[in-house]
């Protein structure tokens, strides 16, 4: 069974196509600028050269249309026709209380999706743009939407209720939902795999560190708590979000600065986190490279998010009564040493101790604490591709893929 997966952004859109006998990719690619001069196609097939296709891109549908000419192109192509594909797998971001797995897509859930794309209005609207697309340009083909909320739904009330009046929840669903679910649902088994435990029996923290950053509390394979909420606004510092913030600031900003309710909304999403402390870049890899230069905002930027990170590992400790694995993924969480040395270090009171050579490593799979710690730390790539392709594979073997 060959399954297609999709990821939608707004100017982009990701693509894998597994072969689900083996999880095997077939072809993996990414579509950039969509919308914008100089649009272009990275086509990979296989273990083969990539391939890059320009051109312009004017919308999803036209992307779309690209990725299929890829995949079944008679030199780099990976399948004769689109007919070998039993589905199409979707990232969609916000599924609300709508959603607590992974569904096959009708009408109904589309119009749901539609609902929510105001909690999500940079996320969800690209995801159904992706997922017409598909329909348009796949008759037959069955579409499935796997949903980064799904993952937190297991959440408690106390974990997700906010300090507002109970009428504004009833009435227009403000809760926290939490990000990021495919992948620390991904991490969290992963890593019980490698310790060879059953999820059930462990106490896990996953740190998706990356310029999309969260946290999850995961006790006994269901998440109990996560850092952000009703929108992926909260939480941690990021790359260019604020994280929390004291709400009071932001009337405040509008009044001394004259800003809309609009433009505060970009002023936190675009222009802040570590982007606004350090002034340098959102970019991790940029921020670090400062501060080894003596640039003390970029240290200051560095400092505040592993301090961050550090206070939430230890709250979510506290909620299920103590851990025994913490987990870093994602781009920042795989791939710097640096920062999860900083993140480690006063970890100890909890019993993690972070083995200096075991942490250098990138982007593997690998323990790096001490044998002599009691809270195990670990390094796990993420794959929430994988993770679509294999909720989408499930759904068909179900039936919900017949059209």
């Amino acid at each position: 069974m060959k399954i297609l997966v999709i990821n939608c952004g707004s100017s982009s859109l990701k693509y894998q196509l597994f072969d689900m006998t083996d999880e095997s990719v077939l072809a993996k690619g990414l579509v950039e600028r969509i919308g914008i001069e100089g649009s272009v196609l990275t086509h990979q097939p296989g273990d083969k050269a990539k391939v890059k296709i320009t051109g312009a891109v004017d919308n999803h549908s036209t992307a779309i249309k690209m990725v299929v000419e890829a995949l079944t192109h008679p030199e780099y192509g990976v399948i004769k026709s689109m007919q070998e594909i039993a589905a199409v797998g979707h990232r969609v971001v916000h599924g609300a209380e709508k959603f607590a797995d992974s569904v096959r897509i009708t009408p109904a859930v589309m119009q749901a999706l539609e609902e929510c794309a105001e909690m999500a209005p940079l996320h969800n609207p690209p995801n159904i743009l992706g997922i017409n697309a598909c329909a348009q340009l796949m008759p037959g083909i069955a579409q499935v939407g796997v949903f980064d909320t799904a993952f937190h739904q297991t959440m408690p009330p106390k974990a997700y209720i906010y300090g507002l009046p109970y009428e504004v929840y009833e009435k227009y669903g403000i809760r926290r939902y939490g990000f990021h679910g495919t992948s620390h649902r991904f991490v969290s088994q992963r890593v019980a795999e490698v310790l060879g435990k059953d999820i059930k029996d462990l106490k896990i923290i996953t740190c998706h560190l990356g310029n999309g950053s969260s946290i999850a509390a995961i006790d006994g394979g269901k998440c109990v708590d996560t850092s952000m909420g009703f929108t992926p606004l909260e939480g941690l510092v990021m790359g260019t979000r604020s994280g929390d913030l004291d709400p009071a600031i932001l009337p405040y900003l509008m009044k001394k600065a004259g800003m809309s309710a609009d433009e505060i909304d970009n002023y936190i999403n675009k222009k802040s986190g570590v982007l606004g402390i350090s002034g340098v870049s959102s970019d991790f890899r940029d921020i670090e490279t400062a501060a080894q230069e003596g640039n003390e905002r970029a240290q200051l930027a560095l400092d505040i998010f592993s301090y961050k990170v550090l206070k939430d590992i230890g709250a979510y400790a506290a909620a299920m009564n103590g851990v025994d694995v913490i987990v870093f993924t994602a781009g920042l969480g795989e791939n710097s040493k640096e920062m999860r040395a900083m993140i480690c270090k006063n970890l100890s009171y909890l019993g993690a101790v972070l083995d200096a050579e075991r942490n250098n490593v990138r982007g593997q799979v690998r323990e790096i604490s001490t044998e002599a710690s009691t809270v195990k730390l670990f390094v796990i790539p993420t794959n929430e591709e994988l993770v679509i392709a294999r909720d989408t594979k499930e759904i068909c073997d179900q039936g919900g893929c017949r059209i």
